[in-house]
């Protein structure tokens, strides 16, 4: 019910131990992404892949959420997914204040909380709410999301309808 109440009514119960972690996810951060070392939440400012996979072995349950959007316009993808991933610290807060101490969400794409983001972690304004994303992690969001029983591919245009996923760990 917590979570309907944020609007985050599309997910699967997952084990995070068998979420797919992969070293060319933060590949393609490396030498894909043009955000890649300008974000706090980031790698290189992220935890190696091995912790990543340290980390979630710490937790038994996952709620991985799916959230589907058609938005042509870049401006607008960046509006609707810092509106997703607000929704999903609303959503983590309301389950830490349950009684779930470790409850952590992972962003459905690189922290937008802010519209400028600062290099440093340091120096970043809204540390309690700042998250990284599933790809900044390591996560291979495509091999979850499907052992998880969604359907997710490459969109081949900005008209093409979204498939983003974010994630609440949960013990």
């Amino acid at each position: 019910r917590v979570v309907s109440e944020h609007g985050c009514d599309e997910f699967q119960w997952i084990d995070p131990r068998e979420i797919v972690l992969g070293q060319w996810v933060r590949m393609k951060c490396r030498y894909g992404c043009p955000d890649y070392g300008k974000l706090a939440t980031c790698p290189p400012n992220n935890p190696s892949v091995a912790e990543c996979r340290q980390l979630f072995s710490e937790y038994s349950h996952g709620m991985l959420f799916h959230f589907r959007g058609r938005v042509p316009e870049a401006d607008a993808r960046h509006r609707w997914t810092r509106e997703l991933n607000t929704k999903l610290i609303d959503v983590e807060t309301a389950v830490f204040l349950l009684g779930n101490h470790k409850a952590f969400s992972v962003f459905v794409d690189p922290c937008n909380l802010c519209k400028d983001c600062v290099e440093s972690k340091a120096d970043c304004r809204i540390p309690d709410k700042a998250r990284p994303s599933l790809e900044g992690l390591g996560v291979d969001v495509f091999a979850t999301a499907r052992n998880a029983g969604y359907e997710i591919g490459v969109l081949t245009g900005y008209g093409d309808e979204m498939n983003r996923f974010g994630l609440l760990l949960v013990e």
